[in-house]
């Protein structure tokens, strides 16, 4: 899984020392400075050639404004946030600048709330890059090209105050635990609490948030005891919070997340998933993930539609 994290833009946090305050992009950026690193400038895709023989796959008309236009929510570093003047940033910005460089053609990357993505994806956008868990149910209504493998994992705040003890999920009953909503975690931590209430305990209390910074707002501001999410961004934001915020437990339940797109149009979606094969043989993929300090999570084949277990 990621190895090096850093903190979301935009995460307003009440933490002691040089990082009271809103801990954002500009604050990574020094941070990472201060380590000698540069790595906040993620990946340049300017050199990446465009591949005729992959351009050829798109059916006629596709890309015709000459932009890619992919949704993301843009509250869940490092895959995806904002940087100090709004502009998306992250692993999977850069991953979707790259499949759009090689079909020859520019990316926007828009700001959605996660949870509305999918509806809008073949009308509105042309995919959803976002960390998006490949589910059966999700397969069954969209298409979904898989490039990572992620898994999930707690965060609580340092020394872990409440005795959140992670590696019995029927140990959380009775606690308050924190999401995003419409993630993979949402559906686990919601099927947790009916375990507990079955089993004759207290249920979790369930807190769903708009954005990941927003849960790990609540977690340090003492609104609740732990936030579960993908384990990349629990790294991510237990790296650069002054020893605020901690992992606790091993990564759980690892499984590929994928680009969404419509089944209305398979041709699109074969060039799209021929593109991230192309990044991925060619090494970029890897190295667009090294550059956010990812060095373990990559896939090197970009399946349609794998098959998971739920």
């Amino acid at each position: 899984m990621r190895t090096i994290h850093v903190l979301a833009a935009g995460l307003c946090l009440t933490l002691s020392g040089a990082l009271a305050g809103c801990t954002n992009a500009a604050d990574w950026k020094a941070m990472q400075d201060n380590r000698g690193s540069n790595s906040a400038e993620g990946y340049d895709t300017s050199g990446i050639e465009p591949q005729d023989g992959i351009i050829a796959m798109l059916p006629e008309g596709a890309l015709a404004d000459g932009v890619l236009d992919v949704a993301a929510s843009t509250g869940y570093a490092p895959a995806e946030f904002l940087d100090t003047d709004g502009t998306a940033i992250g692993y999977d910005v850069d991953l979707t600048k790259a499949i759009a460089a090689v079909l020859g053609v520019s990316s926007t990357t828009h700001t959605a709330e996660f949870d509305s993505i999918i509806a809008a994806v073949g009308t509105k956008y042309d995919a959803g890059i976002s960390s998006f868990t490949v589910t059966n149910e999700r397969e069954a209504a969209l298409d979904m090209v898989s490039y990572i493998n992620v898994g999930s994992r707690f965060t609580v705040v340092a020394g872990n105050p409440e005795g959140v003890n992670s590696s019995d999920h029927l140990d959380l009953c009775g606690l308050t635990i924190g999401f995003q909503t419409g993630t993979s975690q949402d559906d686990a931590v919601r099927a947790d609490s009916r375990t507990c209430v079955d089993a004759g305990r207290s249920a979790i209390d369930l807190r769903a948030y708009n954005t990941q910074s927003e849960a790990t707002t609540a977690l340090t501001g003492g609104t609740i005891d732990a936030v579960y999410s993908d384990s990349t961004v629990a790294g991510y934001a237990a790296e650069n919070t002054g020893g605020e915020v901690e992992t606790i437990g091993e990564t759980e339940d690892a499984l590929p997340q994928a680009i969404v797109l419509s089944k209305s149009d398979p041709r699109f979606n074969a060039a799209i998933q021929a593109a991230v094969q192309y990044l991925m043989d060619s090494g970029i993929w890897t190295d667009i993930l090294a550059s956010w300090g990812i060095t373990d999570a990559a896939l090197t084949t970009a399946e349609m539609n794998p098959k998971v277990e739920d």
